[in-house]
């Protein structure tokens, strides 16, 4: 075997002798192309058995190697051939080589920490959802956010050491620099550790409906940023909301409701006053016997008050669903039963009426009949005289109809 390698270097030292430099470019080219396809056969052999494994931490670190390694195996590679070329007047640019190799690594090493941070999150949800762990997507995606942030200062301030800048100075110009960027991007940060405060204190998250009684939000959460919150609201219109306003609002979460309640008056006639006490003992027995009902929160069932028409029956409970839908139907199924109850002891629901009392005896107008209308006065001379026109009228019209050349009777 020493034989074999000593006659291959003797070799290669002929070799170089008639080709020099270009005989090396193309050894550390070939060498670099060799190593990247020895580490891609290597990772297809490696994935067989990541993927079979059910440790999160192999496959993270598996899907964030590969890319990085390639890229560091090229860039010694390039950086071999460029000091073995050293073509004519290159030592100009040559000294910045060290820096641009520098900028490269800094580079692949934050690429390997974010593949590296998104992989572990993606691992970790993916199997929380699997085995139904109590993993909140939010908190998640808060410490990922948060990680990511402190790769970037770490790669930031790897870059200033990279192109000289001392420590002292980056510590001086960061508090000088933190002082003014704080009051020019006064709102800015106070968005910033609102998000933050959500973050910490949770008092939502993604998926959850949530509503202010001091602004008009409501709506369900759809994404929470670092600056802004993305609420959908119920006509599926998009609202952003600045994360410094629930730092100073009151905010409900009826997605973390335990029970829904049912508050309802029934009202029933004061004319059935004496069967109340056995309605309101039905209905009581009816909402203990729902499976539908939670026994064990308060259920009360009980005269409220006297309206001015009728009296008021209160039906308090609560459900054992929080689902919208399934609220309303046991809803529906329990004023219904109210009202069967209230019909079963003869009794009605009572609408709103209005009574008069007027003192004293009641008399109602009547119009008289035709038979008691008041005749008019006859007067005799007008009657004779209508009688003595209405002979003319006929003598006249018994002329008209003889004619002129009619004979005349004699006597």
């Amino acid at each position: 075997m020493s034989e074999l390698f000593t006659t291959l270097i003797d070799r290669y030292t002929v070799l170089r002798g008639d080709w020099g430099v270009w005989l090396d470019l193309a050894v550390v080219v070939c060498a670099t192309v060799a190593l990247d396809l020895l580490v891609r056969l290597l990772f297809a052999w490696l994935y067989r058995f990541v993927r079979r494994t059910a440790n999160i931490w192999d496959d993270a670190l598996f899907y964030s190697f590969r890319g990085p390694l390639q890229g560091l195996i090229w860039i010694a590679g390039i950086s071999v051939a460029i000091h073995i070329a050293r073509p004519e007047n290159s030592d100009a640019w040559l000294a910045y080589l060290p820096q641009v190799r520098g900028i490269a690594l800094v580079v692949l090493f934050a690429w390997f920490l974010f593949r590296l941070i998104r992989s572990v999150g993606a691992n970790v949800l993916a199997r929380a959802a699997s085995r139904e762990n109590s993993i909140d997507a939010t908190s998640a995606d808060a410490v990922a956010k948060l990680m990511y942030v402190c790769v970037l200062i770490v790669a930031g301030v790897l870059l200033l050491q990279v192109f000289g800048v001392p420590l002292s100075a980056l510590l001086a110009f960061s508090s000088i620099g933190g002082i003014a960027l704080g009051f020019a991007a006064r709102d800015v940060l106070a968005n910033i550790f609102g998000g933050l405060t959500v973050y910490l204190n949770r008092p939502f998250s993604v998926g959850d409906w949530i509503r202010s009684p001091e602004r008009d939000i409501e709506g369900v959460v759809e994404a929470i940023g670092w600056r802004a919150t993305t609420v959908r609201r119920f006509d599926m219109r998009p609202l952003y909301v600045p994360n410094a306003i629930f730092s100073n609002v009151a905010l409900e979460n009826p997605s973390r409701m335990t029970h829904r309640r049912i508050m309802e008056t029934v009202s029933v006639r004061y004319d059935d006053a004496a069967l109340v006490p056995d309605i309101v003992q039905e209905v009581r027995r009816v909402l203990d016997e729902d499976e539908a009902i939670d026994s064990d929160e308060v259920i009360l069932t009980y005269l409220d008050s006297l309206g001015d028409s009728a009296l008021k029956l209160l039906i308090y409970c609560y459900t054992r669903t929080t689902d919208w839908a399934e609220y309303l139907a046991i809803k529906q199924s329990v004023l219904q039963r109210v009202q069967d109850t209230v019909r079963a002891h003869g009794a009605a629901i009572a609408f709103p009426t209005t009574t008069m009392h007027v003192p004293g005896e009641v008399r109602f107008a009547r119009e008289p009949a035709e038979s008691e209308q008041p005749q008019e006065e006859i007067d005799p001379d007008k009657v004779q005289s209508e009688r003595r026109r209405a002979v003319a009228r006929e003598q006249r019209r018994a002329e008209d109809a003889r004619g002129p050349d009619s004979p005349t009777e004699e006597g």
